[in-house]
């Protein structure tokens, strides 16, 4: 009997184990650590990477465009999605948050899960987060996804259309990879640096020491010696005090000091390590060392940030919910989801008027549409495209002026 249920409890653990084989109890690394999604976020590096990717995806407004047959895109305010996805998934939840915490669980198990809730209509009318640890997903014999979570204590099952699933790195339909699994050994050896340093410093920088002494000591003597040295010479507030020696006893250093073992370098490299996985450039999470400080050094980083790294995580999510949220018809329609990335994308003053300059030169932006991206009133003429024409062909100059009405009595001509 315990035969079977030890066969039980392990193909319960198998099924209920996420796509990348990591149990929410978490892995040990190389190192001997515990990585979970508590104290990972315990790495300095580790919380600013996921604040900083999180948080400049969920300030990105979410649009729902409808383009029509001749290609003119406008905002579909009208559709149920945009008040969801824009404004407020749930009660509860402002759209910023909700964008955060999905991104910050897709940053950290490879997978953001949202309960889908529908009206009597069957439209979504709102969406809800799930831990993503509380939530497996597997195959069923005719093809569909199943997923089973468990929220308020309560079990759950449903399918597809119950369950908004944004997957992150790998592409599996199961889910993606979880970077708390695949970067345990490089989170786990930053923790082991980090808890070096503090037991280094909560011993006042004291090296490690032994002491000699000429002969064998007695229990009784060598725990006295133990607890008295400790508690009197052991400990930051203990850093300083002369330490007593008698009876030929000899104090030797066993361990090397902190800037022999370079502690510093390693801890710097621990944040670059940290920064690969995630795609984050060291300078934008405070780690400035060995980073150009010229303003375009800097800059391309920024825009490499912007392409390569958020770029694919936004696509991510815009296709997400465009196949899980839009009907088919919607998407034949027209119906997109995007984010805009206009504020993101904004330069400071003097690019911005370089850019608008152009727009309006050649015509493919008109006043109203400028004004409307400074937060500026629109103007009454301000709709109509214009272009210069000092760029015309010689064999027409001339020819405008000669088109123009003759000038009436008592008015100067035209010059």
């Amino acid at each position: 009997m315990s035969l079977l249920r030890k066969m039980a409890t392990f193909f319960r653990r198998l099924s209920l184990r996420t796509p990348d084989g990591w149990y929410p109890d978490g892995q040990r690394s190389d190192a001997d650590e515990p990585i979970t999604d508590q104290n990972i976020l315990g790495i300095s590096a580790v919380w600013a990477c996921v604040n900083l990717l999180a948080g400049t995806i969920a300030s990105l407004p979410l649009m729902v465009y409808r383009t029509n047959s001749r290609g003119e895109r406008t905002l579909a305010r009208d559709h149920p999605l945009f008040r969801i996805l824009h404004d407020s998934p749930n009660y509860d939840q402002t759209a910023t948050d909700f964008w955060e915490y999905s991104s910050a669980s897709i940053e950290l198990w490879g997978n953001s899960y949202a309960a889908i809730e529908r009206n009597g209509g069957g439209r979504v009318a709102a969406l809800t987060p799930l831990r993503p640890d509380s939530v497996s997903v597997r195959r069923l014999e005719n093809g569909n996804l199943e997923y089973r979570w468990t929220k308020d204590g309560e079990n759950h099952v449903g399918s597809d259309r119950a369950i908004l699933h944004i997957r992150g790195f790998g592409g599996d339909p199961l889910g993606g990879m979880s970077t708390l699994h695949f970067g345990r050994h490089a989170f786990g050896l930053a923790r082991a640096i980090d808890r070096a340093a503090a037991g280094t410093f909560s011993n006042g920088m004291i090296a490690q020491t032994a002491l000699t002494f000429e002969r064998w000591l007695t229990d009784e003597q060598r725990n006295l010696a133990e607890t008295k040295l400790s508690e009197k010479y052991i400990g930051a507030k203990n850093s300083g005090r002369p330490i007593i020696l008698e009876g030929g006893t000899k104090i030797d250093v066993l361990s090397i000091k902190p800037e022999d073992a370079q502690m510093l370098e390693s801890r710097g490299f621990s944040v670059e390590e940290v920064c690969r996985f995630f795609g984050v450039p060291p300078f934008m999470v405070g780690h400035t060392q060995k980073v150009t400080s010229f303003g375009s050094g800097l800059e391309q980083q920024v825009l490499g940030f912007q392409k390569f790294t958020l770029r694919r995580r936004l696509k991510r999510i815009e296709q997400a919910l465009e196949k899980q949220l839009l009907t088919p018809a919607e998407r034949a329609a027209g119906l997109t989801i995007e984010f805009n990335l206009e504020g993101l994308l904004r330069g400071d003053s003097t690019a911005r008027s370089a850019f608008y300059q152009s727009a309006l030169t050649n015509g493919w932006m008109t006043i109203n549409e400028v004004r409307e991206k400074e937060n500026l009133p629109r103007v009454e003429g301000g709709d109509v495209p214009r272009m210069q024409m000092q760029n015309v062909p010689i064999t027409e100059a001339g020819k405008q002026q000669e088109a123009l009405p003759a000038p009436a009595e008592n008015q100067e001509p035209v010059p």
